[in-house]
């Protein structure tokens, strides 16, 4: 029996954290170890120049480190087609078709449109690339006849969105060009940044997958932790402190119940249980920092998985299209 396909992208607006890492590429890992999928993950640089298209200088800098980054946490180019969308252009001519169907109204009541116009205010985001930019995704994720779509509760109008057109295609051209993707719910641990908000590059809050040694040391003695333990002979609150999130993620369980315990009675201090956390980090992200040096000192090996992952993307891309193509009657 063949695989179910599936599909996934990240935009390489910057560094990776911890947060894409257990939001997003544990899973992706996961589910391409299972053996039930067939996994496609790409670098959406494309949808980048959406929200940051007057400033494009690290665009392919960035693209470039976010891949070295997806194979130190485990992503197998034997296992899983790992591409650039910009280097498939027949994303940009599914774009244009859908983007002759789709109706405004229903980019416009897009939530996420809403949620960034309203973040993003430092930039003019009034422009057609910005409000179009859910048709490429489904665009993206149509191309491949992707069985589904990875993502969070949060994403799931996305996914939706992408049904509608799918549908919409089939529906004025014919037959079943294009199956409908399903949304494949993920659990995604609370990760939140240093200060306690949402972890994100933009806060300048965040612990990144390149992070290592002092500097990671010195972002977790910072982290923010119960607000009302002021001293340490104040009994704490950790199911309210972010430090011990962290140890639920990176400590061994014995340790982690050691910790609530000392805690609540005032038995650790905040800066003993930064230390230890900072420790347990250090000792997870270790494998992934081996596997970075390796691929930074081997760029050459990281081209060769790029070239290879979008030559077999864009033979998958030719025989849609072809398909589409002769939908539409063009």
């Amino acid at each position: 029996m063949s695989r179910k396909r599936i599909l996934s992208g990240m935009r390489p607006t910057g560094r990776l954290h911890l947060g894409n890492l257990h939001g997003a590429l544990k899973n992706w890992v996961e589910l391409q170890d299972s053996g039930n999928y067939e996994c496609f993950y790409f670098v959406a640089d494309w949808h980048a120049l959406t929200s940051d298209y007057a400033s494009t200088e690290q665009i392919r800098s960035y693209t470039l480190d976010m891949i070295v980054d997806w194979l130190s946490v485990g992503l197998d180019p034997e296992k899983s087609t790992i591409f650039i969308q910009s280097r498939v252009k027949e994303h940009a001519e599914l774009f244009l078709l859908l983007s002759m169907i789709t109706p405004i109204s229903w980019l416009e009541r897009n939530p996420a449109y809403k949620e960034m116009r309203a973040e993003l205010t430092d930039r003019d985001l009034s422009t057609f690339g910005f409000l179009g930019y859910p048709v490429l995704q489904a665009a993206d994720i149509i191309m491949y006849k992707a069985y589904g779509v990875p993502v969070g509760v949060d994403q799931l109008p996305h996914v939706e969105l992408t049904r509608e057109i799918a549908r919409r295609f089939n529906f004025l051209y014919g037959g079943e060009v294009f199956p409908i993707p399903e949304a494949l719910l993920t659990t995604v641990p609370k990760v939140l940044g240093i200060d306690g908000r949402k972890m994100s590059k933009s806060y300048e809050n965040a612990i990144y997958l390149r992070d290592r040694g002092a500097d990671l040391k010195k972002k977790v003695e910072s982290m923010f932790t119960d607000p009302q333990r002021m001293t340490k002979k104040d009994p704490g609150r950790p199911e309210l402190c972010n430090v011990f999130t962290f140890h639920g993620i990176y400590s061994p369980e014995q340790d982690v119940k050691e910790i609530e315990t000392e805690c609540r009675r005032a038995g650790i201090g905040c800066v003993e249980c930064k230390r230890r956390l900072a420790d347990r980090i250090i000792d997870g992200l270790r494998p992934i920092h081996e596997r970075q040096d390796h691929y930074l000192g081997h760029m050459d090996e990281v081209r060769g998985i790029i070239e290879e992952g979008s030559s077999r993307a864009a033979a998958v891309a030719r025989a849609t299209m072809e398909e589409a193509r002769e939908a539409v009657k063009i």
